[in-house]
């Protein structure tokens, strides 16, 4: 199952950052959904953040399953991989080609040192994920930021001190089939877009007629999200830009009775919300889920949910939404997102790149 698909792996961040961002199935018939009146609280979750409530124990079948999944990219718009390798990636964004790092390329580059060396940014330092380094210009000193174009929502690339350039393209599989879900609904459709950084997936939802919620703990990720609403022409589109810790607004929403018919969860491994508060994937991600399923309405159409920069197996976040899910019926597919490398003028078909795992459900 092949697709299209903002986010390599992220480096550490507040939930987003301060920086602004990532400062990195089988066919079962599925199962009638269990009543909420009958499902029973269980205990806390294991080092719970400081506004937390106990886990749901989910009664009924869990959903039926696709395993695995590989949705698929060789570039979208301004953007395509061109090659690999030696720990490294050249890829095109817009008019520049740049280079940074990626420990997953354990490969040769397929292409001569001197295509290589003609990139307009390479970034160099700390190739730690989460380390922080420099940009450097071999031919001349570009622009902060300069313009891109994906799934016909224009945007800000910009040059971070943390290696990103504000858009992560393997997400195009998920914006993609989102973008089709809303179009095919023929009804007011609301998102939730948590961890949404700068904003592209919201724009993505907006510009299909959805009225979305944007979450993220960063302000410069929010103001850079506002910059490209309006470099979008999307400033009358209905979106709410919320500054705040993902965990604390979901329980807030979940306890006003607020619904979303998508939900889009993009957490970091590890992040702090803008007043300290603590964010450990592995921790804090299974209450995360579970909320996210009590905010999903009762025509909902997807819950997404991406992990990047984490030692894990792909099985293991497909078997906790699907434990999330249990009793509503319906289709859990997981797998990885990769880039297939397109050479120079973007039409190859070389390596595919794995850049995150993902999980999602729908419904039947």
């Amino acid at each position: 199952m092949n697709a299209l698909k903002n986010k390599e792996r992220r480096p550490e961040r507040k939930a987003r950052s301060e920086t602004g961002r990532r400062p990195a199935r089988g066919n079962a018939a599925p199962a009638r959904p269990v009543p909420r009146s009958q499902e029973k609280s269980a205990g806390p979750a294991t080092s719970a953040p400081a506004e937390s409530r106990p886990l749901i124990v989910r009664a009924g079948e869990p959903p039926a399953e696709r395993i695995p999944v590989i949705l698929e990219s060789s570039g979208a718009g301004d953007f395509h991989l061109i090659d690999s390798g030696k720990g490294l990636k050249l890829e095109q964004y817009g008019p520049y080609r740049i280079v940074r790092p990626e420990a997953q390329a354990l490969w040769q580059p397929s292409l001569a040192a001197h295509v290589w060396e003609r990139a307009d940014a390479v970034f160099t330092g700390d190739t730690d994920e989460d380390g922080m380094g420099r940009w450097r210009f071999p031919k001349e000193a570009l622009g902060e930021t300069w313009q891109l174009s994906l799934l016909g929502i224009d945007f800000l690339g910009r040059f971070t001190a943390f290696r990103h350039v504000g858009v992560f393209p393997e997400q195009i599989a998920h914006w993609s089939w989102m973008k089709t879900r809303i179009e095919e609904a023929k009804r007011p459709v609301k998102v939730l877009n948590l961890f949404g950084y700068t904003g592209v997936a919201s724009l993505v939802a907006a510009a299909a007629g959805a009225e979305v919620t944007h979450v993220d703990a960063s302000k410069k990720a929010i103001g850079w999200a506002r910059e490209n609403q309006a470099l979008a022409r999307l400033e009358r589109a209905p979106i709410r830009w919320i500054c705040e810790d993902a965990m604390k607004f979901i329980l807030r929403e979940e306890r006003r009775g607020n619904r979303y018919d998508i939900i889009l969860t993009d957490p970091p491994k590890f992040g702090r919300g803008p007043n300290g508060e603590v964010w450990q994937l592995f921790d804090h991600l299974p209450l995360m889920l579970d909320i996210c399923r009590e905010l999903l309405s009762p025509k909902a159409i997807g819950l997404v949910l991406t992990a990047y920069s984490i030692r894990a197996s792909f099985y293991s976040i497909h078997e906790l939404m699907r434990e999330t899910m249990r009793g509503a019926g319906g289709l859990v597919e997981s797998g990885e997102l990769v880039i297939r490398e397109a050479g120079l003028d973007g039409k190859g078909h070389g390596r595919a790149l794995s850049t995150s795992l993902f999980s999602r459900w729908v419904p039947a």
